[in-house]
């Protein structure tokens, strides 16, 4: 805990730094020849800089799996302790939803993100998603397959009633919430074909693994030019009939009402945000 506070992880983390004080007593061999300050400086350097909470977490869980085979030169046995140490900080903040003030505190004035990858995890999803340190959540599909034993299938169905829940958490907070991600990155049909998936579920995005995924997901999650023309649409005749002193429009036989308008107008800001980056980077 010294050695925490010592490189500058203190003021109200103290959940987080009571788990890792906890697994570095459990783990520690007095007659291993480990530089702490170093290791831990180094990690929150390194994590300090992503402005996310969460892997700051698992950040100081690698610094004690690595501890725990500091004499044991196996690969598989450091990778294995690794994932263990991980796994129960995962479990900590899982099951702690209430403390992650303790895990915000270790960035002050940073956006906090949590990725949702365990069962447990997208069960506490509803108190999480509500913390006001948290502006939005990304599913970790991979970590969640394996926690679940689910097969991986092309629909993933085995997933989709977490994927579902933690969609559900996120709107309800009012959070971001993104897709996780598509492995093999040079199928590009199986890509588009999951990020469209994820978008009609309610996603606002996917996470990816590879540049060569960005040009799929940015055409999948942009509003496309139907739906651009549709938006406006809909907002020009909702307006015009407001002022006729209707509650109600009627545009291509379809009715248009006050909660078709606030889909209209995210449609069109989102276009209008996509459109003024793109003027930027030309």
């Amino acid at each position: 805990l010294e050695y925490l506070k010592e490189v500058g992880i203190e003021e109200g983390s103290q959940g987080a730094l009571n788990l890792a004080a906890k697994s570095v007593a459990e783990s520690m061999d007095e007659n291993a020849k480990f530089d702490w300050r170093k290791e831990l400086i180094q990690y929150r350097d390194q994590m300090g800089e992503a402005a996310v909470a969460f892997p700051l977490l698992m950040g100081l869980s690698q610094v004690v799996g690595g501890v725990q085979v500091y004499q044991n030169q196996s690969q598989d046995a450091r990778q294995t302790a690794i994932q263990q140490a991980q796994t129960k900080a995962r479990e900590w903040a899982a099951a702690n939803p209430g403390k992650l003030d303790a895990v915000a505190a270790l960035m002050p004035g940073k956006p906090l993100w949590a990725m949702l990858e365990t069962a447990q995890g997208c069960l506490a999803a509803q108190a999480i998603c509500a913390h006001p340190r948290l502006e939005g959540v990304v599913m970790g599909t991979n970590d969640l397959a394996r926690d679940l034993g689910a097969r991986v299938r092309a629909d993933r169905l085995a997933m989709l009633p977490a994927l579902g829940l933690c969609l559900l958490a996120a709107r309800a907070a009012g959070r971001v919430i993104v897709d996780g991600v598509y492995n093999a990155f040079r199928d590009e049909a199986g890509l588009r074909a999951e990020a469209e998936q994820g978008r009609d579920l309610g996603f606002d995005g996917k996470s990816l693994i590879h540049p060569a995924q960005i040009g799929v997901a940015n055409a999948v999650f942009a509003p496309a030019s139907d739906d651009i023309d549709l938006a406006r649409r809909q907002i020009d005749a909702f307006a015009a009939a407001q002022k006729e002193g209707r509650g109600v429009a009627v545009l291509d036989g379809r009715i248009v009402e006050n909660l078709h308008i606030v889909t209209a107008r995210q449609t069109r800001a989102r276009a209008e945000a996509i459109a003024a980056r793109q003027r930027k980077e030309a």
